[in-house]
């Protein structure tokens, strides 16, 4: 009896090391991206929190994209309404700062450069191969260039974006105050990036 209630301690003290060795899942959470709810998420999440009644209406849908934060924000003209974690480009793969347009939406779309990997809801920023897409996060810059971002959220953003959303791509940290957006090509008076007809397939550079 004594040697049973051993082995049943020990089982159960190990199944609690193990649980509390194990990071946490990544949490996806209709909620207000406040900086505090910001400043907590882990690789992997994204606070989401539209207005239901806008959905159907694309305008006014900016994104945001902060390398050193790795995360992406979202705003529905000057109001955040999504944050996620983001996998940047690695070192000598780096993600290009500026302002860019969506040339080209795919839902499914698979690299022709690396083994043919899946890169759902692929939303095309350039035309030499960078894209916000579904892909791994691991909680630092590790694309060959393009913005991962976790695949519920990239389905939800791939919805309410249209062919010319306006992408800001930015070497400056927003984790400070995240509810005011940067100044983007429009407002400061620059002309965004030029939203040129598709190339011919042959012309187009894989997507990374």
């Amino acid at each position: 009896m004594t040697s049973t209630l051993l082995r049943r301690g020990i089982r159960a003290v190990a199944v609690v090391t193990a649980l509390a060795i194990v990071p946490n899942a990544a949490q996806a959470r209709d909620a207000e991206p406040t900086s505090e709810a910001v400043a907590m998420m882990s690789p992997g999440d994204f606070l989401w929190n539209d207005d239901p009644a806008t959905k159907p209406d694309a305008s006014g849908v900016r994104i945001v994209v902060s390398i050193p934060d790795q995360k992406m924000y979202v705003y529905r003209g000057v109001r955040l309404m999504a944050v996620s974690a983001v996998s940047t480009g690695k070192p000598g793969h780096d993600t290009p700062t500026g302002y860019f347009t969506i040339l080209q939406k795919q839902v499914k779309h698979t690299s022709n450069l690396y083994d043919a990997a899946p890169m759902p809801y692929m939303q095309r920023i350039t035309w030499d191969g960078v894209a916000i897409h579904a892909g791994r996060d691991p909680g630092y810059a590790a694309s060959h260039g393009c913005v991962r971002v976790p695949i519920a959220f990239a389905k939800r953003l791939y919805a309410i974006t249209r062919l010319g959303a306006r992408v800001t791509i930015t070497d400056e940290s927003l984790a400070a105050d995240v509810s005011s957006p940067p100044l983007d090509a429009e407002d400061l008076g620059l002309p965004p990036a030029p939203q040129e007809p598709a190339p011919e397939p042959t012309e187009i550079a894989a997507v990374q």
